[in-house]
């Protein structure tokens, strides 16, 4: 029951911390024998949690022993069922206990069940894959080689956000397709093969590249990012995460050839993109908005449609919005201040205090009105105050569309020619981005 309501709250969380949230390859996961996922670990314990929520299985992790040593979190893990895992680089971390980890996680896949585990070893802010811990690999030979486990698949998991630390983003989970775990016989140790590790490790890692977008470096994450940006844009930018993950991927894999045979003009078309950018800052419009109004009328008519919208519920937004700000306001300087320089925890933290934070004001509220009215205004505010405060994250994000679109027209209205120009310059560099990809598939491999 604990661990049920801890999933419930934790899985309300996500879908309000990301405005949308799309999983995909679900036709991946065996339903009815024992899974390893395997998952790139990015935004620290927010990755597990998106397997937690949204996988159609009941996963338990491996997660680092320090962990279950912390206040509040520590209580989570433990009633998540995780097994503890002790890393050398952990101070005072004993590496022996990991056996009796390993005999753990070899039982509960025996029984059926599934084990998430990150083999990256540490969240991170790189673009790329880390290099990937042999765990999984072990636990899953030495479960099959000991009989103990029959059938057993690994099963990779990506996880794709649009902006990490960003409130309100977007991010997608992405099931590969399960690899099998071959049956080898045992060291005279009772450990598997270095080489059947290795093998299989390398495979683990082969998989969780094709679900995640795996750049090699910050500056090729950043030309790609404009890349699918500009192009999405000019082409009614997609409606699937998946489909704006895997354009990116087609560019990674187009990009590292490039430098190679044509680099000058991959620089050009680099700063081609950063001046583009650099003009649609200045006229203060972002790439998605960048489309000729289809009339003048209709770009009013939906304005009147939103202000209208807008007055309705103004007053609840309003109440809202006073009523969360200041845990709102809190949570951010936690996050910042917790986080120091790591981006990748900084959505774990805020998650977090949110969490508590937020709940306290419905609480505080709700014992002020009890004490000022009621029992019947205490319900009320436990009721009113959330659903407030959902309200006004719709209203803020409908007025920010709203100021996009006047921004479009006052844009198209008063610099037409600069407008137009900007469009066509965007056409180009997309048809640049076309011709160098088709360039690139006719050349002979290296």
């Amino acid at each position: 029951m604990i661990r049920r309501i801890i999933v419930a709250l934790v899985r309300l969380a996500l879908r309000i911390y990301f405005k949308r949230i799309e999983v995909t390859g679900l036709e991946h996961v065996p339903l009815d024998r024992p899974v390893i996922f395997v998952l790139n670990h990015p935004n620290a314990l927010v990755d597990p949690v998106f397997l937690l929520c949204l996988a159609p299985r009941r996963v338990s992790f491996l997660a680092k022993a320090p962990l279950f040593k912390m206040p509040v979190i520590g209580y989570l893990v433990r009633e998540l069922d995780s097994l503890p895992v002790h890393r050398r680089q952990d101070e005072g971390a004993d590496v022996s206990k990991n056996q009796e980890t390993f005999i753990a996680a070899r039982r509960l896949l025996a029984g059926g069940g599934t084990i998430g585990i990150c083999p990256e070893g540490v969240s991170h802010d790189d673009p790329g894959l880390k290099p990937i811990k042999t765990g999984a690999a072990r636990i899953s030979l030495a479960a099959v080689a000991t009989g103990e486990v029959v059938d057993l698949q690994i099963v990779p998991a990506g996880l794709y956000y649009t902006s990490k630390t960003s409130f309100r983003s977007s991010a997608l989970l992405y099931f590969g397709k399960p690899i099998e775990v071959p049956a080898v016989a045992m060291d005279a140790d009772g450990i598997p093969p270095r080489e059947a590790v290795r093998e299989l490790s390398a495979r683990i890692e082969t998989a969780l590249r094709e679900v995640i977008l795996d750049a090699e470096h910050e500056e090729a994450l950043q030309t790609i990012t404009r890349a699918e940006r500009i192009f999405s844009a000019d082409a009614e930018a997609t409606e699937s995460l998946t489909d704006e993950l895997q354009l990116q991927q087609r560019f990674i894999r187009a990009y590292s050839d490039l430098q190679h045979s044509q680099p000058e003009r991959l620089r050009q078309l680099e700063v081609r993109m950063i001046r583009f950018e650099e003009e649609l800052s200045q006229a203060k419009v972002d790439p998605e908005e960048l489309a000729a109004p289809s009339s003048t009328l209709h770009v009013f008519t939906q304005i009147i449609k939103r202000t209208i919208l807008f007055l309705l519920i103004l007053g609840p937004a309003a109440l809202g919005t006073v009523a969360h700000f200041p845990a709102y306001r809190l949570g951010g300087y936690l996050a910042t201040k917790l986080s120091g320089d790591s981006e990748d925890v900084i959505s774990t933290f805020k998650i977090i205090s949110a969490m508590l934070l937020f709940p306290l004001t419905w609480l505080v509220v709700a014992v002020v009105s009890y004490l000022l009215v009621g029992w019947i205004a205490a319900v009320g505010a436990l009721i009113v105050i959330p659903l407030s405060g959902y309200l006004a994250i719709l209203f803020f994000e409908e007025l920010d569309k709203s100021l996009g679109s006047l921004r479009v027209l006052r844009f198209f209205l008063t610099r037409r020619r600069y407008f137009v120009r900007l469009l066509a310059e965007r056409k180009a560099i997309r048809n640049e981005i076309l011709s160098l990809g088709r360039e690139e598939a006719t050349l002979p491999p290296n």
